[in-house]
């Protein structure tokens, strides 16, 4: 598992598996967000199967969808609310974990500055400098 904290309060990762659940748990995460659609790919572990393995290890399970290169305004409002009101530290996974980051991204730029904002997911590994127009957007639409 290819964990990249965020913040404080999130971390993203790659496709996990089954048996990464219960690390994920151990590490401490107490919420765990499934950005990828089930059967996104071929040979995907079941989403059925994490949240099994989830609730399993007494985490709180999350399954918001993400279409891969469509994250939509409604995306965006949807994981923020979630990261408000989930317990944390929340890990939240898709295919590469860039769309949970992206998801980020375009919240957090609401409440705090974009360069913070780029340099958090620059340190997690994940590069949002494309996302500077839609960024400034969110920007605008500060809570």
């Amino acid at each position: 598992m290819d964990i990249r904290k965020i913040d404080d309060t999130i971390s993203v990762t790659p496709q996990i598996s089954y048996g990464d659940v219960a690390e994920a748990a151990r590490l401490g995460f107490k919420t765990l967000v499934a950005n990828r659609p089930d059967q996104e790919e071929f040979g995907q572990p079941s989403m059925a199967d994490i949240e099994a393995a989830a609730r399993e290890n007494g985490m709180t399970w999350v399954y918001m969808p993400v279409q891969s290169g469509n994250v939509t305004d409604a995306d965006v409002d949807r994981f923020g609310e979630m990261i408000r009101n989930s317990e944390k530290p929340v890990l939240a996974f898709c295919r590469t974990g860039t769309r949970c980051t992206i998801l980020w991204s375009l919240n957090a730029v609401r409440t705090t500055p974009a360069q913070e904002v780029f340099s958090k997911a620059s340190n997690a590994g994940y590069d949002m400098s494309g996302l500077a127009p839609r960024m400034a957007q969110q920007a605008a639409n500060r809570e």
